[in-house]
């Protein structure tokens, strides 16, 4: 299936970066804990790794969600579709997350990239620059954009393939 052929790399990438960050941040909360309750002297830059970590991890699941058709949704009236509604309403709901992911999290995550590099916001304890930590809403943004994209055009190319078969 030529869907499957576009999505795997992808979903491979986000799940190995995602266990990498998520590893990360299991790494930094137990040097945090460690060092705050056994050394006394609290380490602020495993809180910050941390913090960002969980952001990059949240927002690239979400996508990958996506990806997976496993995303939130509201099923209560979808659930009992089949043939040609079910395909239809899967494709109004990819056309809304394509809405949402383009207008909030690519032209919003990008304008805030731009006013906060512009402004050459820092984080406190790493002076790390802040655009590097919200960079990934806007590449989250393209990453639902583009499942989406596919799962629309597969619904209409395909329609026998989709979910309508559930």
């Amino acid at each position: 299936m030529p869907i499957e052929k576009l999505k795997k790399p992808i979903d491979w990438f986000i799940a190995t970066f995602s266990v990498v960050m998520m590893v990360i941040l299991v790494i930094c909360v137990v040097w945090q804990v460690f060092s705050r309750f056994v050394l006394n002297s609290p380490s602020t830059m495993t809180d910050e790794i941390a913090r960002f970590s969980m952001i990059w991890v949240g927002l690239l699941g979400a996508a990958y969600t996506v990806g997976l058709q496993k995303h939130l949704s509201i099923d209560l009236f979808t659930l009992n579709l089949t043939g040609i509604k079910r395909r239809i309403s899967n494709i109004v709901i990819n056309l809304c997350i394509c809405g949402f992911s383009g207008g909030v999290m690519i032209w919003g995550g990008y304008t805030l990239l731009a006013k906060v590099y512009e402004s050459g916001q820092v984080s406190p304890a790493m002076q790390l620059p802040m655009a590097y930590i919200y960079v990934v809403l806007p590449i989250s943004g393209i990453i639902m954009v583009y499942y989406s994209l596919l799962f629309i055009i597969d619904a209409i190319v395909n329609p026998g393939t989709t979910e309508e078969s559930k």
